[in-house]
């Protein structure tokens, strides 16, 4: 990574955003930020974009010294003249937030609802929540279940979602609870308070639509705006088998 545009696009792929996700964020166009990763960040905009995404922006401006901040810089023009500042650990970079997934109805009727598994947490990067302007307060983790959103997001990814962010914007993409059941899709509202719910994969879920009264008589609620979600690699390559001579 010579440049500090090479760093910036590694520092958009270790929070998972693409270029048009953070060209929205800075309201610039994604011709910008591509103009950014082959010509290097505009001096100024260097403080800003390193504040953002939590890194020393002399590290994004030439590469020298500590990446993040709150660590010792050995090699800072500074460091002499200051108190020895001790080393924060790597977790202080991310934050904990917690865990909700699909549960049995405790009145054993097999009905499933949307609650915090105990004692569950994701660790995500700061980077990534302030890069996305959501609240570590406002933040929590789900379960993808089911392929209806594959190839986007694979069944079995953990998915972050905003819970402050539950206004509907036409095809933007939610985590809702419908009768108990966890669902991840794109949310467009329809005249006299309907909804339509769209799978990322037409093949495994058409269209569905839903009145204000069904929407009220299957519960459907919106938990949150999704602004990340992990990748899974589902196959798992084949290798040779090792035999004994």
């Amino acid at each position: 990574m010579n440049t500090s545009g090479d760093r910036l696009k590694a520092l958009l792929r270790e929070c998972h955003l693409t270029a048009s996700d953070f060209a929205a964020n800075r309201r610039v166009t994604p011709q910008h930020v591509n103009n950014w990763f082959k010509r290097g960040i505009p001096m100024a905009r260097l403080d800003e974009i390193a504040e953002l995404l939590c890194v020393h922006s002399r590290w994004l401006r030439t590469g020298e010294g500590n990446k993040h901040p709150g660590l010792a810089d050995s090699h800072d023009e500074m460091a002499p003249f200051q108190a020895p500042e001790q080393h924060k650990p790597a977790a202080s970079l991310e934050v904990e937030v917690p865990f909700y997934s699909e549960a049995l109805h405790p009145d054993g009727s097999g009905r499933t609802r949307v609650m915090h598994i105990p004692g569950c947490t994701v660790r995500l990067s700061c980077s990534v929540l302030e890069a996305m302007d959501v609240s570590p307060d406002h933040a929590l983790c789900v379960a993808m279940i089911g392929n209806h959103m594959a190839h986007k997001i694979q069944d079995g990814s953990t998915v972050a979602i905003d819970r402050s962010l539950t206004h509907i914007v036409d095809g933007e993409l939610y985590a809702l609870e419908q009768d108990g059941m966890l669902r991840i899709k794109y949310v467009y509202r329809l005249p006299n308070n309907g909804l339509r719910l769209r799978s990322h994969n037409p093949l495994e879920s058409a269209d569905e639509v839903f009145s204000a009264g069904e929407v009220q008589a299957q519960q459907i609620r919106i938990l949150g705006w999704v602004f990340w979600w992990s990748t899974l690699n589902r196959r798992r390559p084949q290798v040779p088998y090792t035999l004994e001579e």
